[in-house]
Parts: C-alpha cells; sequence; structure tokens
C-alpha cells in the first residue's frame, strides 16, 4: 500500500484477548514502517459492535484488515470470521487469523469460512515480533486493500 496515496494510516482492528499478545503486537507495528492505527476488541462481541459500528463504536474507523484469534471470549473468532464473510459490507475486510493453534481442523475451517491467511502465533517473543512485521509488510505494503487505491 503507497502511503503518499492513501494519505491516512491503514486501520488495523485487532481482535485478541490477551493483553501481552496486544502489547507485543502493537510493539511490532510501532516500529515497522507502514503508518497504522489500531483498535483493539477484546472478545467476539466487542470486534463485531466494533465493525458494524454499534454502541460506543458508532464512529469507530473501518478496518483496512482484520487480525483475529480464534480463541475469544463471548464469541469465538470462527463465529466473528463468519459473520465478517457472510455481511456485504464487511466481507471484503481482510482477514487474517493469528492464534496459537496449528490443528488442520481450524486452518480447513477458517479458510472454508473465508479467511484471507492463517498465522500461528510463535511463543517466543522475537519470533512474534518477526510475524507481525511480516504481517505489516506483505498486508500493509505489497497488498493492495479495498479502499485504498
Amino acid at each position: 500500500m503507497n502511503q503518499d496515496t492513501a494519505g491516512r494510516p491503514v486501520e488495523i482492528l485487532l481482535v485478541e484477548d490477551n493483553p501481552g499478545d496486544v502489547r507485543l503486537t502493537q510493539e511490532a507495528l510501532k516500529e515497522g514502517k507502514v503508518r497504522n492505527h489500531l483498535s483493539v476488541a477484546g472478545d467476539g462481541v466487542e470486534a463485531m459492535a466494533f465493525l458494524r459500528r454499534e454502541g460506543s463504536y458508532a464512529t469507530a474507523p473501518r478496518p483496512d484488515i482484520v487480525l483475529l484469534d480464534l480463541n475469544l471470549p463471548k464469541k469465538d473468532g470462527r463465529q466473528v470470521l463468519a459473520e465478517v464473510k457472510a455481511d456485504p459490507d464487511l466481507r471484503r475486510i481482510p482477514v487474517v487469523i493469528l492464534t496459537t493453534s496449528k490443528a488442520e481442523e481450524d486452518i480447513l475451517k477458517t479458510y472454508d469460512l473465508h479467511a484471507n491467511c492463517f498465522i500461528t502465533k510463535p511463543v517466543e517473543f522475537e519470533q512474534f515480533i518477526k510475524v507481525v512485521q511480516s504481517i505489516e509488510g506483505f498486508w500493509l505494503t505489497i497488498v493492495q486493500l479495498p479502499g485504498t487505491n
């Protein structure tokens, strides 16, 4: 994505209930090359309210990309993904699954639900930072996102 063309930071919605992973993602994106604005939803219900701009999220920015954990309270990531991809107003937003799961069943299910990619979170700090920065490098630098041309 060309920042000069867009003229605004890339809007990222991180759907993550682990405060440590939220902090690591924030740090990795801060060190990155792309200007971004990160919003965080701590569970699936909050994520859907944010995406649909309901209640206190009425003025929430529309994300250019969603980083979605699968194991969430209230509404899990699979349900969030299914709702996003079934909604004509949201389905074009790329959804990157970023989870601790390595289960083949989860990989197949999320791709069946039209996830844009599936990434297993590494346990080690340095590797986690590298993964988030590679997401940034690919999804926010190389890929042309909807509505950013």
